[in-house]
């Protein structure tokens, strides 16, 4: 790729494989950022490949201080909040969802069968974590997509292989679906003050540098400092993974499970709001969704 040159490409800092563990209701994820190994990753709170078949799922709760990032794979959920904002996420689309000062809602599968996707959780600066709640929201079809020289890249937010997302993010944020058929090797910029992670969905892949060993599906990858990724297919099958980076906060973080602020006095608030449907949380008084209610949750 004669246009990219990396000077310092990253290398691999920490690795790790997501194990299954169980969320919501029955549901089933693989959680790699969000657990005890690696609690924070700044910006990143949370990222779970998530797995569900209907009954199960992920019922009405809250959210707060911070954004939720979802990515269907396979199937489809349906969403739905207590502002009456619903609809449903299919394989492919991309929901970028900032809760800000508060959001109740419901995810659900849509069909029958396994429902699978990522959600990555983002967090946000002081100043943003009480701003009115925000939907981004785009159709597999229309996630803009390059390819060349056996790479192809879905482009959710940030820019690769010239092409720009229109997604807004407030926290700073590149997130790129590659794939890179076998022999391909990739080199894509990275800012230099950024965090960034690498995520295997499919086939097995070498990052960083060319003698380490490959990596498989399901593995996460901490990188190191430099200004960019280096990757190569050197299997005979497809590579799919995902590129996350993020322009660190640098705040101190306050979590108490979907809600996440800087102290311990601003979450006691979060929990005294959320509890008297206040600044924020008022709709949720009268509100269920309609699978709640279907389901009897």
């Amino acid at each position: 790729m004669p246009d990219q040159y990396l000077k310092e490409p990253r290398l691999v800092a920490r690795k790790f494989l997501a194990k299954p563990q169980h969320e919501g209701v029955g549901a089933v994820v693989r959680r790699s950022i969000g657990r005890f190994e690696l609690k924070y990753f700044d910006p990143f709170l949370v990222l779970d490949e998530f797995s569900v078949a209907a009954p199960a799922g992920f019922p009405d709760h809250p959210h707060r201080g911070f954004e939720t990032v979802t990515y269907m794979l396979q199937g489809a959920v349906t969403h739905e909040d207590f502002e009456g904002h619903k609809g449903t996420i299919e394989a492919g689309d991309l929901q970028w969802m900032t809760a800000g000062r508060g959001i109740v809602h419901s995810e659900m599968p849509a069909s029958q069968g396994t429902q699978k996707g990522l959600q990555l959780w983002i967090n946000l600066a002081s100043q943003h974590k009480m701003i009115e709640p925000r939907y981004q929201e785009m159709l597999s079809k229309d996630i803009a997509e390059a390819m060349r020289d056996g790479i192809k890249v879905r482009v959710i937010a940030g820019e690769a292989l010239g092409i720009k997302s229109p997604i807004y993010t407030r926290t700073p944020t590149m997130y790129l679906d590659f794939s890179l058929k076998p022999g391909a090797h990739l080199q894509q910029f990275i800012p230099k003050s950024w965090n960034a992670f690498v995520y295997i969905l499919e086939g097995e892949g070498v990052f960083g540098n060319q003698k380490s060993q490959p990596t498989t599906p399901h593995h996460i990858l901490l990188l190191g400092p430099g200004d960019g990724l280096e990757a190569w297919n050197k299997s005979s099958k497809l590579l799919r993974f995902i590129l996350v980076g993020g322009e660190p906060l640098g705040e101190p973080v306050v979590q108490f499970g979907p809600f996440v602020m800087n102290t311990q006095e601003e979450i006691d608030q979060t929990i005294d709001d959320f509890e008297n449907y206040a600044n924020g949380f008022e709709k949720a008084r009268h509100w269920r969704s309609e699978s709640a209610i279907s389901l009897d949750f």
